[in-house]
């Protein structure tokens, strides 16, 4: 029988109930620890919010950390703060073919878990027991995402319990997978395992206890103060005495110099185990730890006092994390709003220079005007009358539909052309700014350009405006009605003439063009000043510039919601940095008013 089980037993007593709970009691008084447990549970929620879904050079660790954090509150200090009394975790943990699951079934005097070759790369972790502490870790007191499984066997997923009636209350083992292991999946979890570890059982080996990956777990253990023991196993007995003080050297220099170093030589095995010579003092040393509640309380609140104050330098460095994802949020945001801006701009110059009346617009508003013939025409009412039967006999339109067609698309492709270029500039500056190129992703080709709905959208609000401004006429020739000129040309005729003097800059026009627009603007500025007057006519102008410019600005600000909403959904939540503050502060003030830590 092995000597683990010869130490006193304290007694499936001796310890309080794994199922207390944090909140509430029979009695309506809060339970000790239950503001601490609160504030922790506060942090660990403000954490678990934080999604880093802009992809930074940063973002990768900081969700690894983030997940870290939330994975060793739950599984480990929430459960120890509501029951410090709880058995101990030794976690055994260490790099490929250290002989982990050998030491196991050694210091327990049973093959409980598979070691070797044997075992398949993936595999349920297994916890060892005393059958009188199953209780606290059948439930999900502890790593409370795993499922448990009992019986023989490599189960493939959960946590594989076993318990043996032999074994003294007080301490667990946990056999975990390899932390250096091929799979990541397998090196995840023993990095979760080892943080829901009150005590560490770190094995290596004479041939691989330099390398780095175990001192980047050592590290982590140093900065947060975790209990630690340190298994240095197969090593030849004449390398013992240079071995052995040159990983304690190394333990010394890393800040470790509490941590208990434990040698075991190289001999045959026993039934698979190790001689019971080589592993008496690591079971002895642990049998002592199980059935002294002093030594647990000194480890549990250790490891404990260690975890929480990491926490401090953790969720700094999450809170830095979410500053970056801020900052390049923030980045992209402005460069998709100077791009749609500047598209603004690009509509309203467009609207002032000129521009729109080249090419087929002014080819229809000549045609529209005439040589003087259309004054007269406004004076009989012979050229309207004329008009209209040409397009009831011939089913042509009218030079004035004609006009209000070719305005009609030019200010479409005006707003489709500066729509596109937003897009595309937005694109081009995403993808050379932190966090844009992974945000467009495989859309990045139909973000360059305006979207589908644009052109439609458009097309709605320019006839929409050709309409507001027939209503400006209608409103500002309502006394007027009795003017000969008004009522031969009619509201739309003069709507057209309010129309094309929103656009008659030559600021975009050359050469002979502007000889045209120029004279053939003057001819409809007469008209509209004959009608309403000077001043009346510059205001209708600027009212249906204003208008129009109004409906640009909604429309690319649609078109603008297409990056901003993505950063909506990736980008870090406001406050998320201060809210974080504000947790571990509060944290802080709870772990001073919680006299079970002080001392």
């Amino acid at each position: 029988m092995p000597d683990l089980e010869k130490h006193p037993s304290a007694g499936p007593t001796s310890h309080p109930s794994a199922a207390a709970s944090v909140t509430g009691t029979a009695s309506d008084v809060a339970p000790p620890g239950a503001a601490l447990a609160a504030a922790l549970s506060n942090l660990r929620d403000r954490v678990d919010e934080l999604g880093f879904g802009l992809r930074t050079p940063e973002s990768d660790a900081a969700r690894g950390a983030a997940r870290a954090v939330v994975e060793q509150v739950d599984d480990y200090l929430l459960p120890r703060l509501r029951d410090l009394d709880a058995p101990l975790l030794a976690v055994v943990g260490g790099s490929t073919g250290a002989g982990k699951s050998t030491l196991v079934n050694s210091l327990v005097g049973e093959s409980v878990t598979t070691a070797g070759v044997l075992r398949p790369t993936t595999r349920a972790p297994v916890l060892v027991c005393a059958e009188v502490d199953r209780p606290f870790f059948a439930d999900d007191r502890i790593l409370p995402g795993m499922p448990r499984t009992t019986g023989s066997g490599d189960a493939t997923s959960g946590l594989r319990l076993v318990t043996l009636p032999h074994l003294p209350p007080g301490l667990a083992l946990l056999d975990a997978p390899d932390v250096d292991s091929v799979v990541e999946a397998n090196r995840e979890l023993a990095a979760q395992l080892l943080a829901a570890a009150d005590l560490w059982l770190f094995v290596t080996t004479a041939a691989r206890y330099a390398d780095a990956v175990p001192w980047d777990l050592l590290r982590t253990a140093q900065e947060r103060a975790t209990a630690l023991a340190v298994v240095l196993d197969r090593v030849p007995p004449e390398a013992v005495a240079e071995v052995a003080p040159d990983l304690q050297g190394m333990l010394d220099r890393a800040e470790l110099p509490a941590a208990r170093l434990f040698v075991i030589r190289e001999e045959p095995l026993q039934d698979g185990r190790l001689p019971e010579a080589q592993v008496a003092p690591l079971r002895s040393w642990l049998g002592e730890l199980a059935g002294d509640a002093e030594a647990r309380s000194a480890v549990v609140r250790q490891t404990l006092a260690g975890a929480l104050d990491s926490l401090n330098g953790r969720v700094a460095g999450l809170v830095s994390a979410v500053d970056q994802q801020t900052a390049a949020a923030s980045a992209l945001e402005s460069a998709a709003l100077a791009a749609y801006e500047e598209a603004v701009a690009h509509v309203d110059e467009g609207m002032r220079g000129g521009s729109l009346l080249r090419g087929e617009v002014l080819a229809r508003w000549q045609e529209f005007v005439g040589t003087g013939e259309w004054m007269r025409g406004i004076q009989s009412g012979v050229g309207r009358l004329r008009d209209r039967l040409t397009a009831v006999v011939t089913g042509r339109p009218t030079t004035s539909q004609e006009l209000q067609g070719a305005l009609e698309s030019s200010v479409e492709q005006l707003l489709r052309s500066a729509a596109d270029s937003a897009a595309e500039r937005t694109v081009t500056a995403w993808r050379a700014l932190p966090g844009g190129d992974a945000l467009l992703g495989e859309e990045r080709r139909q973000l360059e350009r305006a979207s589908e709905d644009f052109g439609p959208a458009a097309a709605e609000e320019v006839r929409d405006w050709q309409g507001f401004v027939l209503d400006l006429v209608r409103e500002e020739g309502a006394d007027k009605r009795s003017t000969a000129r008004f009522l031969s040309f009619g509201v739309n005729g003069v709507g057209l003439a309010v129309m094309v003097a929103v656009f008659a800059g030559t600021g975009g026009l050359t050469g002979g063009e502007i000889a045209v627009a120029g004279g053939t603007s003057a001819v409809g500025q007469k008209l509209l000043e004959a009608v309403f007057g000077d001043a009346a006519v510059r205001s209708l102008a600027a009212r249906a510039r204003e208008d129009l410019a109004r409906r640009a600005e909604h429309l690319l600000t649609s078109e603008l919601a297409r990056f901003e909403d993505r950063l909506v959904v990736a980008g870090p939540d406001a406050g998320a940095a201060a809210q974080l503050r504000v947790a571990v502060a509060s944290l802080a003030h709870e772990r001073q008013s919680d006299a079970r830590l002080r001392g």
